[in-house]
């Protein structure tokens, strides 16, 4: 008999061959709320953006939300100034910190908070992760909604319940809509996602839709869970915090990534009503299981964030001019070229309705947001992201544009020295955003305005 391949040779050799062939023979065991599962689409468009441009295109890119404006130098001198912090936090959240916050939402929005309210961990979206976790209930997402909340139910293996927006509504969730939902199901547990400054939209509630949403919510003992990161980018500076009207039931999300341009640090915290304290603990209970403790530097930084004073101020004032004078402008012209867009009153997002061109893109064999945002890709180096990774139907003909792309300090130095009541008009646009801007000529020109669409 021939010998076989693992018996030939020297004794290591064997052994070498021997256990590469039982690797080989490994079955693969993922957990079935995994298995399949594709990286979020915003990381996703952003890296195959990255690999794109290494290979020479030129691509102008619109689909991940990262704030294009610098960390506040006075919060990065705090960094560096607490470099040496090494030791292990409490799970919790450091308590300068916690009080920080505390007084945070006490200023800005008139919520009643304690340091023992809040909750710190190592980014908003690692607490939303938790909450379902932890919360026995359904997640109910109104869409267009952010990309994660839905994966991340279904990886823990709670159930989903939609609810989708209307466009006459501004794509936010109404009142009764949402009593419909509740109606259906007499006290099911539920946590209502609410984000506001929308992501995908940019839209806002106005204060009798919060009220109402409030009634409803406190009727049928809804948990909300208000994601309000972007509430400093509110445009106006003018959020409300629906916890106002129903401070038993609300927990606030927030968090340093987008209004002090600190994605990367990874910090973000709950605020917690003070009768759901048994819900805080038994998220910190899982935390200490997990990730134990939220980085020790970024944390003591982040004090000096949540404190404020002159120069936070003048930074998100100067901000937010910047992001609404881009808005307005780009607004205007994707709407000139017939392209629906609602205009937005916060964050640095559009949701952009193509469906005036639908018989021009079937023509193409466009017929779904994702081959939409595929082709707009390819023919015209734009990344925007498909209607259907924020919970839309495929067919739909929406998608959602993060217009960051942009040197954000230059921004702030260029309005700094514009009057406040000075008129912004596009000149200026293209003179602190030349490559967005010349990215909406191209989906103007890609479109084909000049097909006259339906209107």
């Amino acid at each position: 008999m021939d010998p076989t391949p693992e018996s030939v040779g020297t004794g290591h050799e064997r052994r070498r061959r021997a256990y590469s062939a039982r690797n080989r023979a490994l079955d693969v065991h993922l957990n079935l709320n995994v298995r399949g599962r594709l990286p979020s689409a915003t990381v996703a468009i952003n890296e195959r953006s990255d690999e794109l441009r290494r290979q020479g295109r030129t691509i102008c890119k619109l689909g991940l939300g990262q704030s294009p404006f610098p960390v506040p130098q006075s919060v990065v001198r705090s960094l560096q100034e607490n470099a040496f912090q090494k030791d292990y936090l409490p799970v919790k959240g450091l308590p300068a910190l916690r009080e920080a916050i505390a007084d945070y939402h006490r200023r800005k929005e008139d919520v009643p908070a304690t340091a023992a309210d809040v909750l710190v961990g190592p980014g908003s979206k690692e607490l939303m992760f938790l909450i379902q976790l932890v919360y026995y209930g359904d997640l109910v997402i109104p869409t267009p909604t952010w990309v994660s909340y839905a994966p991340q139910a279904g990886i823990i293996g709670r159930q989903v319940q939609w609810i989708q927006t209307r466009s006459v509504d501004r794509w936010q969730l109404m009142p009764d809509q949402l009593q419909a939902l509740c109606d259906m199901d007499p006290g099911r547990p539920r946590i209502v996602i609410l984000n506001y400054p929308n992501n995908p939209t940019g839209g806002t509630y106005k204060l009798e839709e919060l009220k109402g949403l409030a009634r409803v919510a406190r009727e049928n003992k809804v948990v909300l869970l208000s994601d309000e990161i972007y509430s400093d980018l509110h445009y106006k500076g003018q959020h409300v915090s629906i916890s106002r009207f129903y401070p038993e039931g609300t927990i606030i999300s927030s968090g340093l990534s987008k209004w002090c341009g600190a994605g990367g640090w990874r910090i973000g915290h709950f605020v917690f009503p003070t009768g759901m304290r048994w819900l805080l603990d038994a998220m910190a209970a899982v935390a200490s299981e997990t990730y134990t403790a939220t980085s020790a530097p970024i944390q003591h930084a982040a004090v000096r964030a949540f404190q404020g004073g002159p120069d936070i101020e003048r930074y998100l004032k100067h901000s937010r001019r910047v992001l609404s004078t881009l808005a307005r402008w780009i607004v205007n012209h994707l709407s000139n070229a017939g392209i629906r867009v609602e205009p937005p009153r916060g964050a640095f997002y559009l949701f952009l309705d193509f469906e005036n061109y639908r018989d021009e893109l079937a023509a193409r064999n466009i017929t779904t947001s994702v081959a939409l945002c595929e082709h707009l890709l390819e023919e015209a180096g734009v990344a925007i992201l498909p209607g259907s990774a924020f919970g839309r139907p495929e067919s739909e003909l929406t998608a959602r544009m993060a217009f960051v792309d942009f040197d954000g300090e230059k921004a702030l130095d260029a309005i700094e020295p514009v009057a406040s009541d000075a008129k912004l008009n596009g000149a200026f646009v293209r003179s602190i955003a030349p490559e967005m801007s010349a990215a909406i000529d191209r989906i103007v020109e890609w479109t084909g305005a000049a097909a006259n669409p339906r209107s």
